[in-house]
């Protein structure tokens, strides 16, 4: 097995940002998967966040239709805000794009005010639903508990929960990055068995990226997803790492998509303010990697 040390280097230009120390282990597995990229098959969604009017929103669900009807062997997905998920849903009809939601609770009905259930969302043709995303953490104060029981009702209502994770600035500067992944995983993942992984998708989401024109280089991102998928090995088994799908998010662009797309654990982005043009994402979608 092959350990190889990887710098800490992030890209160079007005997007510079260098930490002040590696990720967090002297040293990281870069040994290639049983399966590579090519073999699982890569996912692209776009996290709409709190953006668009619903006629923004309905003409761009069916660009991205048209968009990720060029690239079949990539998967498509648009995580909407809850009043666009019924005509966002109409609109994809047809398509090979799947209708996410970007949070869920984990009561199944009741006196939750403003709350939204995987039931609810499964109805009107959800597929998706993210948990864990750091503004949910930051902004809502979701905590590792409130993850996990939002990933594993996601789970139990037949619908794929695509779980965020990733470091602060202050904490990959402090050589942190890998203990925060393994302490997110090993939290949100409580209770999820190796059968359940096949409704799991990964998002790695270096919080210091995210909407601030930072990107980790590829060298950069392929250190942690490889670390990330060693922890299902870890934890779970060959097997099971080799298939999860791990996403990379934070300012994902059609300039960085190729390169990211190239690394071997690296398998998709979630993506978004280039999620919210088809100019941006169209290229996303249509990645070739370098």
């Amino acid at each position: 097995m092959l350990y190889v040390v990887v710098s800490a280097l992030l890209l160079g230009g007005s997007s510079a940002y260098a930490p002040g120390v590696s990720a967090g282990r002297a040293a990281v597995s870069m040994r290639s998967s049983a399966l590579s990229m090519a073999e699982r098959t890569p996912l692209m969604a776009g996290n709409w966040k709190m953006n668009l009017l619903l006629p923004e929103a309905i003409a761009l669900a069916k660009d991205v239709a048209a968009a990720a009807a060029k690239s079949p062997k990539v998967d498509v997905a648009v995580c909407v805000p809850y009043p666009y998920l019924v005509p966002v849903a109409e609109a994809l009809k047809g398509s090979k794009v799947g209708l996410g939601a970007q949070d869920a609770f984990w009561e199944t009905a009741g006196a939750y005010t403003a709350a939204v259930s995987t039931g609810m969302l499964k109805s009107v043709g959800s597929k998706y639903v993210l948990a864990g995303h750091s503004e949910r953490r930051a902004v809502f104060g979701d905590s590792d508990a409130d993850i996990n029981k939002k990933v594993l009702k996601i789970i139990a209502e037949g619908l794929t929960c695509i779980l965020c994770v990733g470091e602060l600035k202050e904490e990959r500067e402090s050589g942190e990055t890998f203990n925060v992944c393994d302490k997110q995983l090993t939290a949100g993942l409580k209770g999820v068995s190796a059968e359940m992984m096949t409704q799991i998708v990964i998002a790695y989401e270096p919080v210091w990226a995210i909407g601030t024109g930072l990107t980790a280089t590829p060298e950069i991102a392929q250190e942690t997803h490889a670390y990330i998928r060693s922890w299902f090995v870890e934890n779970y088994s060959q097997k099971v790492a080799d298939a999860v799908i791990i996403q990379y998010g934070g300012s994902v662009n059609a300039g960085n998509v190729d390169k990211l797309m190239a690394c071997p654990d690296i398998d998709g982005a979630l993506v978004g303010g280039a999620s919210l043009k088809i100019d941006a994402f169209g290229p996303i979608i249509a990645f070739k990697p370098l």
